[in-house]
């Protein structure tokens, strides 16, 4: 296994001396973890993307994390301003604010599960005041413990990161011309489909998937489901997918109105973001855009 990441980007722009004015921003996943620094000009200057494909499905991620925070000048610096944690699991689900109930918070997770969460994991809650909805999703101890003591009396904010591509797309349907958009974000084998309306997040939910037949069937449906036409609206793609994969060609087969999404417009990039493709990290974006 190497802890090397597989994409690093240090701009010129990172000034370590104002970190007490940055925002650093975590996602972690299974076999992944992605870090961006949103530094004080509201730029992204800084991101790192690791992957641990040799993970056994037994070995968790927090049994690796040490290795890659020792001595890491990012990780181990501070404190700052604030420290936002985007966490890529399953579980997760939104609760329109008037229905929620803090006490009922773990039973919305079993509902929507089908069973208890296990020991080892509690629910956790993040608002999305501006749309009146709560995301509810799965965190487990001792990841909470760890990000807890290695920044100790620094702001933390848990989301899931469906609540990253919630304000990621927020911001992009903002400035979208048209009543209504879905976005598309693919990764190994998941799809999460978020569909907005008239400014309003209409629909949003993550697929799992073995073979892009399924991958088109679950997506139409979704356009079924909200009585969408194939070419009623646009749909922008985001994120594992290239015009080369397989999943592209299949999409196409049936979706005319397929392009790449952009950058969302409320996080400024550095001159050395040019080289990645811009609707590669709208998650980790979307963390950096959190509260804006």
């Amino acid at each position: 296994m190497t802890l090397a990441p597989k994409t690093t980007i240090r701009t010129s722009s990172f000034d370590p001396g104002k970190i007490g004015k940055s925002v650093l921003c975590l996602e972690v996943g299974q076999d992944r973890f992605q870090l961006l620094v949103r530094d004080t000009g509201g730029q992204a200057s800084c991101l790192e993307d690791y992957r641990f494909s040799s993970l056994s499905t037994d070995q968790s991620l927090l049994g690796v994390l040490p290795d890659v925070f020792r001595n890491h000048e990012i990780l181990l610096a501070g404190p700052w301003q604030e420290i936002r944690i985007g966490i890529n699991s399953a579980s997760f689900t939104l609760i329109p604010e008037p229905l929620f109930r803090k006490e009922y918070a773990a039973s919305y997770l079993a509902l929507m599960r089908g069973s208890l969460l296990p020991p080892h994991e509690f629910a956790q809650v993040y608002a999305h005041k501006a749309d009146d909805f709560l995301s509810v999703f799965n965190l487990e101890h001792p990841l909470f413990n760890y990000f807890s003591e290695m920044y100790p009396l620094q702001p933390l904010v848990f989301v899931h990161q469906t609540s990253a591509l919630i304000q990621a797309t927020a911001d992009l349907d903002r400035r979208s011309l048209t009543a209504g958009s879905i976005y598309l974000y693919f990764e190994d084998e998941f799809v999460t489909i978020l569909y907005w309306k008239e400014h309003q997040l209409r629909y949003c939910n993550r697929f799992g998937y073995k073979n892009v037949q399924d991958l088109a069937y679950y997506i139409l449906y979704v356009l079924d489901e909200q009585s969408l036409a194939a070419g009623a609206v646009p749909i922008s793609l985001f994120g594992e997918i290239t015009p080369f994969s397989e999943a592209y060609s299949e999409l196409s087969r049936f979706l005319p109105s397929l392009s790449f999404g952009t950058v969302p417009a409320g996080l400024t990039l550095a001159p050395e973001f040019s080289d990645l493709p811009d609707h590669r990290y709208l998650s980790l974006y979307g963390l950096g855009l959190l509260n804006e």
